[in-house]
């Protein structure tokens, strides 16, 4: 009986060895990849832009607030057309107006608030591709103040409009040069590259040229920079022989 025992023993041990054997095995060839990360990058300046803008109004009477707007309108269109800029290309929003309050305090005692007027305010949005025209206006708008007409401004937006072309052109660089270090990584092993295992994108990103704007794990797309960066990084396995 002690002979059968130790012989189901010694068949145990030898299957275990076997299968231990053949999981080393299989952790070193699956180990056998080389995994880089390879980086397109790229500057252009932007060939759209987007500008937009308020004329505001505040007037004691409702109808007087909303002549007055009109007159305003025709002024700022006047001006940004004497600039350059089509009148089409000028689209003015549906206009928002509110009242406007004044608090009221008695012996220093805050009793509540009473209408000194209304307030209507209609914003305007100018898209162009003639980008340095329609920055030199929105700079100079500005000079409406002076004759009475209360505008708000905002800093243009800035857009490329080849930009799935280019997210192309910066995938296939990123493939190139991960495939080049991968190449070099072999080299230096004395082995040679097999097939590609696996590949992956990263996260598309625009920054502004020539600034120090960080990344975000979710991809940054900066639309206040007329020159721009664009980035994207490819992550490529290979297997080695």
């Amino acid at each position: 009986m002690k002979s059968s025992h130790a012989t189901i023993l010694a068949i145990g041990l030898v299957v275990c060895a076997l299968v231990l054997g053949g999981a080393y095995k299989y952790k070193y060839h699956a180990a056998e990849t080389i995994t880089v990360t390879g980086l397109g990058e790229q500057e252009f300046t932007s060939d759209k832009i987007v500008w937009r803008g308020s004329v505001v109004v505040e007037n004691y009477s409702l109808e007087s607030a909303y002549s007055t707007l009109e007159k305003d309108k025709r002024e700022v269109v006047e001006y940004i057309t004497s600039r350059g800029i089509p009148t089409e290309k000028i689209v003015f929003l549906f206009p928002y107006s509110g009242k406007t309050y004044e608090s009221q305090y008695s012996n220093g005692n805050y009793i509540g608030q009473r209408v000194t007027g209304y307030r209507i305010e209609q914003a305007f949005t100018i898209e162009s591709d003639d980008v340095e025209l329609v920055e030199s206006v929105s700079r100079e708008i500005s000079t409406l103040i002076a004759k009475g007409i209360q505008i708000e401004s905002q800093q243009p937006d800035y857009y490329y409009t080849g930009l799935d072309g280019l997210k192309i052109e910066l995938i296939e660089q990123a493939t190139d040069d991960a495939r080049l270090r991968a190449e070099s990584i072999a080299k230096e092993a004395g082995c040679r590259l097999g097939k590609l295992k696996s590949a992956r994108t990263g996260v598309f990103q625009i920054t502004g040229a020539n600034t120090n704007e960080e990344f975000s794990a979710g991809g940054n797309f900066n639309t206040s920079s007329k020159d721009k960066k664009a980035r994207v990084t490819m992550r490529l396995e290979y297997k080695i022989r």
